[in-house]
């Protein structure tokens, strides 16, 4: 399918590892100008050159920083001022116990979680509505339909932005923005082998035998891979997908046990 997007421009944040490259590369695939952003400079080099190569068609820019900082943000608004397709990402709060949590911690997943994309939303579509065009995938997590005990900083920060969003999306729909959000469930990347370090330390077992284990209790009996993910990206940012907003999609292997 021809997604209708080629020669768009796309803001990817988080996008050198895991599933915010996955979603970069699907958009280049479908021939749009990429500005990556993330921290770890070598691995965010090593996407954007992958990416080169693969499509010299595409323009791509990189721009290494933290995106949950002001300046972070600054400088990539400064490098892709007019983004028609803007996916929100940032790494996770920590694994833990509620009780060890400070106002501290609690302030820095909001802020990466939850205030973040809302700083970038609101940089942007304003700009999106007027050119009538424009799509916002926040990836979140399968934690906002489902909560995750250890992940109490990700499950509040990550459910105030879909509540958010939830009210911005029936407004901007009119004028072909929309804005959705991708929940991921169990994903092989670095995020997913974190997690189950604890649980192995625990138990006295290694990290590989947790996952492993996890893996066996998923309906689909393993786990999702990340370019199944930026697939579904790709599809939400394409121009046959306008009547698609305010939407929390599940990507979880049928792991959420509900039907709504």
């Amino acid at each position: 399918m021809d997604l209708g997007i080629k020669g768009r421009r796309a803001i990817v944040c988080a996008s050198s590892k895991g599933l915010g490259r996955a979603c970069a590369i699907a958009l280049a695939n479908e021939g749009v100008h990429v500005t990556l952003t993330a921290r770890g400079a070598e691995a965010l080099k090593q996407t954007a050159e992958e990416i080169r190569k693969s499509h010299p068609g595409v323009t791509v820019t990189e721009i290494v920083g933290d995106i949950t900082t002001a300046a972070g943000r600054e400088a990539v608004l400064k490098a892709c001022p007019e983004p028609d397709i803007l996916i929100n990402n940032a790494g996770g709060p920590p694994p833990g116990d509620f009780r060890n949590w400070t106002r501290d911690d609690w302030i820095k997943a909001i802020d990466a979680n939850m205030l973040t994309p809302i700083e970038l939303i609101k940089a942007t579509v304003d700009g999106m509505m007027a050119r009538k065009f424009g799509r916002i995938v926040n990836i979140t997590s399968a934690a906002v339909k489902a909560p995750i005990e250890i992940l109490g900083l990700s499950n509040g920060a990550r459910a105030g932005l879909t509540g958010f969003v939830a009210g911005l999306s029936r407004k901007t729909v009119i004028n072909n923005v929309t804005i959705n959000g991708l929940l991921p469930g169990p994903f092989d990347t670095d995020r997913l082998r974190g997690t189950a370090k604890p649980e192995a330390e625990k138990r006295g077992i290694s990290a590989d035998q947790v996952l492993t284990e996890r893996a066996k209790l998923n309906p689909a009996g393993r786990f999702g891979r990340p370019d199944e993910f930026g697939y579904a990206c790709a599809f939400l940012c394409g121009d046959k997908a306008g009547f698609i907003t305010g939407q929390n999609i599940l990507l979880d292997g049928g792991a959420f046990p509900g039907t709504l």
